[in-house]
C-alpha cells in the first residue's frame, strides 16, 4: 500500500512510504535526475515536482491502492489529476484563506473539486450548510454515491483507536465510510471498526514520545508533538490534552508563522499549559517569521501569573522548555515540530 502525504517533518522522503517504508534518498535523487527536464520544462513548483516523483515512483513500485493527501484546497491541487477509487472530505477548516477564500462554503468548494464522475464521494462535515456546499458541487460534478458520515456517534464499546485525541473518532468514522465505499478487493470491510485502526500512528498528530515524565526536566521523560497550525487545529489539541492529562508541570514549546491566526491559538492554548516559551523555528521562510515587535503584550505577564518567554533561538528556546517540565508540548506548526525532531533523533520519523 502507497501513501503520499505533506507537509514532511524532518525528509521530504517522508512524503512517500510503501508499506509503512519511506521513500530512500538514493531513489528520490534517482526520480528527481529522471524527471529533471520535464520539471524545469514545466516550470513546476516544489509540490508538483513530488508529487509527479511520488506517482512515478508508487506506480514503478506497482502497488495495489494508494492514499494520495491533496496539498492545498483540491479543485487546482497537483494531486487532482488521478481519478480515484474514493474521494474523502473530513471537515472544512478556515485556513490558507489567501488561495482558498475568507469563508468556509468557498473553500468547501475549492475541497469538493476532487469529485468525479462517478466516484464515492465521502464527507463528514458536520455544519449542515457547509455540507449542502460539499454535496452540490460533488453531485455536479457526477460523483456518486455521495456517503454523508455521521462523525458524532460514540466509540463503539470496546473499540480503540492508535490515534489518540476525540477528534480522531471523527476521522475514524469518515475512514470506515471510505472503506466501505472502495471496491472489492479493497472493501467493503462491514460496519465494524478495524482492528487495525488500533495500530495506526502519524508522526507529528498528538504524537507522545519518551517515557512517563518527571520534576528534574523532560529530556528522558514524556514529549508531544503536534502540528496544530491553526485555530481549529489547536481546539482538537486542547482537547486532546483534556482527555490525555499528560504529566505536569506541561511546558509547551510554540511556534506560529506569522501569516496563520496565532492569536487565538495563543489564548485557547495559555490555560492548558504551565509554562509557554515562544520560538522561530529555523526552516520558516524569513517573511513568515515572529519578530518581537509582532508579539505585542505576549512576552509580558499572562493569565497563568507567570511569564510569556521568546527565544528566537531555537536550539536555546528548545532547552529552555525543558527545564522543571514533566510534559514538553511542541507544536504550532510543521516547522517547529520538524525542526524539534530533527534535534531529537530518537524522535524524529523514519526516513
Amino acid at each position: 500500500m502507497g501513501v503520499y502525504t505533506s507537509p514532511h517533518l524532518v525528509s521530504v522522503c517522508e512524503r512517500v512510504t510503501v508499506d509503512g517504508e519511506p521513500l530512500s534518498e538514493e531513489a528520490f535523487a534517482a526520480w528527481t535526475e529522471r524527471l529533471q527536464g520535464e520539471i524545469e520544462r514545466l516550470d513546476a513548483s516544489f509540490f508538483e515536482a513530488t508529487t509527479v516523483i511520488a506517482f512515478a515512483d508508487l506506480a514503478a513500485r506497482g502497488v495495489d491502492i494508494a492514499v494520495i493527501e491533496v496539498g492545498l484546497g483540491g479543485r487546482l491541487d497537483a494531486t487532482n489529476v488521478i481519478t480515484p477509487l474514493a474521494s474523502v472530505v473530513t471537515k472544512i477548516a478556515l485556513e490558507h484563506t489567501d488561495y482558498l477564500g475568507s469563508t468556509l462554503a468557498g473553500i468547501a468548494r475549492e475541497k469538493a473539486g476532487i469529485a468525479k464522475p462517478d466516484v464515492p464521494f465521502v464527507t463528514g462535515e458536520p455544519n449542515p450548510e457547509i455540507r449542502r456546499v460539499l454535496v452540490e458541487e460533488a453531485e455536479a460534478r457526477g460523483a456518486r454515491p455521495i456517503v454523508l458520515v455521521d462523525t458524532r456517534r460514540p466509540p463503539p464499546p470496546g473499540a480503540r483507536l492508535g490515534l489518540k485525541g476525540p477528534h480522531q473518532w471523527h476521522n475514524a468514522w469518515v475512514a470506515l465510510a471510505a472503506l466501505n465505499a472502495l471496491p472489492a478487493p479493497f472493501g467493503p470491510v462491514g460496519e465494524d471498526i478495524p482492528a487495525g485502526f488500533a495500530a495506526a500512528t502519524i508522526a507529528g498528530r498528538f504524537d507522545v514520545r519518551g517515557g512517563a515524565g518527571g520534576s528534574g526536566g523532560a529530556a528522558g521523560g514524556r514529549w508531544i508533538f503536534d502540528v496544530a497550525h491553526n485555530p481549529d487545529g489547536m481546539e482538537v489539541l486542547v482537547a486532546a490534552l483534556r482527555e490525555e492529562r499528560p504529566l505536569r508541570p506541561l511546558h509547551a514549546l510554540v511556534g506560529i508563522r506569522n501569516d496563520k491566526e496565532w492569536r487565538p491559538m495563543l489564548e485557547r492554548l495559555l490555560p492548558e499549559v504551565d509554562r509557554l516559551v515562544l520560538t522561530v523555528a529555523p526552516t520558516v521562510p524569513v517573511a513568515q517569521r515572529w519578530v518581537v515587535e509582532d508579539l505585542g503584550g505576549w512576552t509580558t505577564e499572562r493569565v497563568i501569573g507567570q511569564p510569556v518567554l521568546f527565544e528566537s533561538d531555537f536550539g536555546r528556546a528548545l532547552e529552555l522548555v525543558q527545564d522543571g517540565a514533566a510534559t514538553v508540548l511542541v507544536t504550532g506548526s510543521f516547522h517547529t515540530v520538524g525542526d524539534a525532531m530533527a534535534r531529537l533523533p530518537a524522535f524524529a520519523p523514519p526516513s
